[in-house]
């Protein structure tokens, strides 16, 4: 890995889209969707492709791909080929996992298999996609599964740009991505580090309060331009939760690159850049060696 004092900042939150057997990990629908609503036209990056985009820029990415084949019918890209082009990239990527909530055991046994042959630092959780409700008792044992392994997890909160536009969302229900459904399992799971993604349109105020309530909660900052930020969240980031926000992109939804000058243009702090940018997520990853 790259000597941490080298790399100006790391984007807790990017999508690799295609395999190197050229497989997407959306359906045609979903993408088609997906790109209407963020205006995306360049071609999808493989793992190694991603690598190379973030080492051009001194970044590392964490990056991952969400497996819903349950409830949408469409299995994921792989995720051995994430695993194995983040050991081939150390310099520039983290890889997390991904298991289908859906599949009950199924999901333990991949889980297990993903840290322990793959050696994933994460799992990444999509409940409007993947149709599940992550605050029902059924789900716990995956979490405390997670959190006997202590690694973090990514769950997506919010709207979201898959299905937007199309009649009925494609069946996607956006209230499983309610942030406050994180509120029971980070009371369940206190020692589960639980990132939720994106500001959480329209629950932000949600996110903002199980963020100061729970010490295990973090929030990346991804998928939205800093410039559309609330004063709510940027008084937040400025302030009393500067410890526990993260930088992120969304990419390719949303480039590291605008995310940056849009962030910069909010004038906060030394301190708080620093912290946002790289401090917080190299705690959370215990990339100094430490845990969260």
């Amino acid at each position: 890995m790259t000597a941490l004092p080298t790399i100006r900042a790391i984007d807790t939150h990017v999508h690799v889209q295609i395999d190197d057997a050229g497989r997407y990990g959306a359906s045609a629908e979903q993408r088609e969707a997906m790109d209407r609503y963020f205006g995306t036209t360049d071609p999808a990056k493989t793992v190694d492709e991603t690598a190379a985009y973030f080492r051009e820029r001194d970044m590392m990415a964490v990056v991952f791909t969400v497996d819903a084949t349950t409830n949408t019918g469409h299995a994921p890209n792989s995720i051995d080929d994430i695993a194995a082009g983040a050991a081939r990239n150390p310099d520039a990527l983290i890889a997390f996992g991904s298991v289908d909530p859906l599949q009950g055991p199924a999901a333990m046994r991949e889980l297990e298999r993903q840290v322990s042959q793959l050696g994933v630092r994460g799992v990444k959780f999509h409940p409007t996609l993947q149709g599940f409700d992550p605050s029902a008792e059924e789900f716990d044992p995956l979490f405390g599964a997670i959190e006997d392994l202590g690694i973090p997890i990514v769950v997506h909160t919010g709207q979201t740009g898959v299905g937007a536009g199309v009649p009925g969302g494609l069946g996607l229900r956006l209230g499983l991505s309610n942030p406050i459904l994180l509120d029971d399992v980070a009371a369940r799971h206190p020692r589960l580090q639980i990132v939720m993604a994106h500001p959480s349109v329209p629950w932000q105020d949600e996110a903002l309060s199980i963020a100061t309530h729970k010490a295990n909660v973090w929030i990346d900052l991804s998928g939205w331009s800093p410039k559309y930020f609330s004063p709510g969240l940027v008084r937040a980031t400025r302030t009393y939760l500067r410890h526990k926000m993260l930088f992120g992109s969304d990419f390719p939804a949303l480039t590291p690159d605008r995310w940056l000058r849009d962030f910069a243009a909010l004038e906060l702090p030394e301190e708080v850049e620093r912290l946002v940018l790289r401090e917080n997520a190299i705690r959370l990853l215990g990339l100094d060696g430490g845990a969260a």
